[in-house]
């Protein structure tokens, strides 16, 4: 048995660069050496630059892994947005109705429910981490062939070239729904507590941030996307103070804005002899519970734990066999997650009256169904 292994990551966002730490800090990594390639310049964060638009909703759980690898403590000395309550509610009931879904942190005994971070911080501390150890960092590089290597990691997103060149289909379910994204100024304060309402045309996700602004995914589609990205400041804020019901009063435009198409995609295999797939090149989801990062970082702790232990049994951890046992166990619990996000969202982007009174009747269930409720949540946010 070969005394090193190759190991070629391909993509530096939030799971390929965990991926990467977590195995420089394995208990086998003597064994291992690791190279990081992406076609993109390397990430820069300053806290002196605005709140990036791409952010992402941490959980407890996840915070941990990236505690393990230190990456956790430089995202904090930073800036980070915990939130301690959640609100989630139908557009057919008020935020204060008897069917909203309510979540807060002392109910579960945290500080709380989780933060919202940006994804190029989570990368700027992960390179920190990795600056400091003997992983190879290559940006500004693209692939055209699979990288010789015991193994290749797709970490590369959901439009992955590794995917592509070892020939894994995929299978994709579009929503026929546009995210768009921007930074809003609130009239009452956001309270550190996180708020979803159900829109007939899709949910709009209002995440607090530590300034006090929100940070806005709003569900849509395709037409009033553009209306959207089209329109002013000041049209974009009676807009999304319109959508959310004036929950936090009047909203003001206070920060870029953008726009991506969604749609839910599930790779029809996740490993070959010597290839992996991680993170949204094995699946993307849609973004209304901001799971997507924390599934890829709980593919990259099994991933990393189960090339660790192939190796210390003096296995090879490219072998189809030795990969098989991270799709057996990441497969199943991503395409739940999956179908259940794409379910959640067809339910309530739906003009039906029975189904109305259908959700606001499981939802009022819910909020008083006790252990399901409790257990239901603990694995949503990550909250152990």
């Amino acid at each position: 048995m070969k005394s090193q292994f190759n190991m070629v990551i391909v993509g530096a966002g939030i799971t390929g660069l965990a991926l990467a730490a977590l195995l420089a800090k394995c208990k086998r990594s003597d064994a291992l050496n690791i190279t990081v390639i992406d076609a993109a310049k390397r990430p820069n964060f300053s806290p002196d630059d605005d709140v990036s638009l791409r952010v992402s909703a941490i959980a407890n759980g996840s915070a941990e892994l990236l505690d393990s690898v230190a990456a956790w403590s430089i995202i904090k000395q930073a800036r980070v947005s915990p939130y301690e309550s959640m609100r989630v509610w139908d557009e057919g009931d008020s935020p204060d109705s008897g069917a909203t879904l309510r979540f807060d942190a002392a109910e579960f005994a945290v500080p709380q429910l989780g933060h919202i971070v940006e994804n190029v911080l989570i990368q700027d501390a992960l390179l920190k981490v990795l600056d400091e150890s003997n992983v190879s960092l290559q940006f500004d590089t693209k692939i055209e062939v699979l990288p010789e290597a015991d193994l290749v990691v797709g970490a590369d997103g959901a439009r992955s070239f590794v995917r592509d060149l070892a020939n894994i289909k995929t299978k994709q379910w579009p929503y026929e729904q546009t995210a768009v994204v921007t930074h809003l100024s609130t009239e009452l304060q956001h309270k550190g507590t996180a708020r979803q309402r159900f829109l007939s045309d899709g949910p709009l996700g209002m995440l607090p941030l530590a300034d006090g602004r929100i940070s806005v995914v709003w569900s849509t589609t395709p037409k009033m996307a553009q209306r959207a990205i089209n329109a002013s400041d000041e049209q974009l804020g009676q807009m999304l103070t319109e959508a959310s019901d004036g929950v936090l009063g009047k909203l003001t435009v206070a920060g870029p804005k953008g726009a991506f198409p969604l749609c839910a995609q599930h790779a029809e295999d996740y490993v070959r002899a010597g290839v992996a797939l991680v993170g949204d090149a094995a699946h993307a989801i849609h973004p209304l519970a901001g799971q997507g990062a924390n599934l890829g970082l709980q593919d990259t702790a099994l991933l990393a734990n189960i090339i660790d232990t192939a190796i210390s049994e003096g296995l090879h951890p490219g072998d189809r066999p030795v990969l098989r046992q991270y799709e057996r166990a990441r497969k199943g619990a991503n395409s739940t997650m999956l179908h259940f996000m794409t379910g959640l969202n067809s339910l309530f982007t739906t003009d039906s009256t029975v189904l109305g009174e259908i959700r606001s009747a499981g939802m009022r269930l819910f909020n008083h169904s006790g252990p399901i409720r409790e257990r239901a949540v603990r694995i949503a946010l990550g909250v152990n």
